[in-house]
């Protein structure tokens, strides 16, 4: 029996991948949308929803999966920071809904459905699914997060441990203090976050890996700061905070998403440009086996990747500023002092500001040295 064809395989049903196969699907290609588990499921996230993030939707979410937050809360260990209110607003969702409705959008516009399956082995062209068919498609995508098997099968693995983020979290009961928090100082070269939902409070930190041996400690050092019940349990994943991917794929085989590196080194925002590149992948296939060249994909996808990835490099660059043990203490400072500084970080959230003019105003300001300290 042959292997089923198809225009496109998407590897990953998270937002990237559900975003390329609804748009791909949409335009007529036939997708196959595999995912190594069946939906709905449980995905570890904080779970905002920027204004950046709902402009790479393309279309409205259900109100039942959004919730509204006006204000954000900012803390050095505990200490408050200040408080920002009448900024641009941000949401609130559960990957668990969200992932399930872009999932169904996807296979109502014709995507056909291989969740629940692994990959079991990849070349040029052709994916075998463990307990399930071999498939064959022009074009791959892999959208399939930070352990990705297609950067693994690309580069021989899916990220450098040594500059890697890591990230643990907690489910938390449901509380009366409906705030949405975020804490410098409680890990290196990263923060802590605790997003209160009506259903539960997302509790969590992280930062990058190298720096943060002591992780677990600093979750329970953490936890000890807020009013939240402690005991649920801990999850940890790893996250590609600015671990960027220079080129999003090799030959037919495209990324997307936390499998391209694409989550903001400074607000660790990722759903924003998972839905974005999953769109701009897809339209580069649709445009590339229009014209009848599928090599082509590729190179059209990074040259409408490239801003995206000019932003996060700029955010990196600017990262230091915030995290190193050189400025952190002096940006904590300024950002308690600066009502402007923290609106600033609600206009990077919504997409209002970009890091190029943020980048310049410190490069004015500030010595290079520091710009590159450690």
């Amino acid at each position: 029996m042959s292997a089923p064809r198809y225009d496109l395989v998407v590897i990953g049903a998270g937002p990237a991948g559900s975003a390329a196969a609804l748009c791909a699907a949409r335009a007529g290609l036939r997708v196959a949308l595999v995912d190594k588990a069946r939906f709905p499921r449980v995905k570890l996230c904080g779970g905002l929803v920027t204004g950046r993030a709902l402009r790479a939707l393309r279309q409205p979410l259900p109100a039942d999966l959004l919730e509204r937050r006006d204000s954000l809360s900012f803390f050095d260990r505990g200490a408050p920071l200040g408080q920002i209110t009448g900024g641009p607003p941000v949401y609130l969702t559960t990957r668990l809904g969200l992932d399930a409705h872009l999932l169904a959008q996807a296979l109502q516009a014709g995507a056909e459905d291989f969740t629940g399956h692994s990959v079991a082995g990849l070349a040029p062209g052709f994916v075998q699914l463990r307990n399930g068919p071999a498939l064959r498609a022009p074009l791959i995508l892999g959208a399939d997060g930070v352990n990705s098997a297609v950067a693994r099968h690309l580069f021989g693995r899916a990220f450098d441990p040594a500059t890697i983020g890591f990230a643990l979290e907690i489910e938390a009961p449901p509380s009366e203090d409906q705030s949405l928090q975020v804490d410098f100082g409680v890990a290196a070269w990263g923060y802590g976050w605790r997003f209160a939902k009506s259903g539960s409070t997302t509790i969590g930190l992280g930062g990058l890996q190298a720096r943060n041996p002591d992780m677990k400690a600093r979750l329970a050092a953490y936890l000890a700061l807020l009013p939240d019940q402690a005991g649920a349990r801990v999850m940890g994943h790893h996250l590609p905070f600015g671990e960027l991917r220079r080129v999003p794929g090799r030959g037919r085989m495209l990324l997307a998403g936390d499998a391209a590196g694409l989550v903001d080194p400074i607000t660790g925002e990722g759903i924003a440009h998972a839905l974005l590149s999953g769109h701009l992948a897809a339209e580069a296939v649709i445009a590339a086996l229009a014209a009848g060249r599928p090599d082509s994909a590729l190179p059209r996808y990074a040259r409408a990747l490239a801003p995206t990835l000019r932003a996060l490099r700029h955010a990196r660059m600017l990262r230091p500023l915030v995290f190193s043990d050189r400025c952190g203490g002096l940006f904590r400072q300024a950002f308690r002092d600066s009502a402007t500084m923290k609106l600033r970080y609600m206009d990077l959230l919504a997409g209002e500001v970009d890091y190029a003019a943020l980048l310049r105003r410190a490069a004015w300001r500030l010595p290079l040295r520091l710009l590159r300290g450690r």
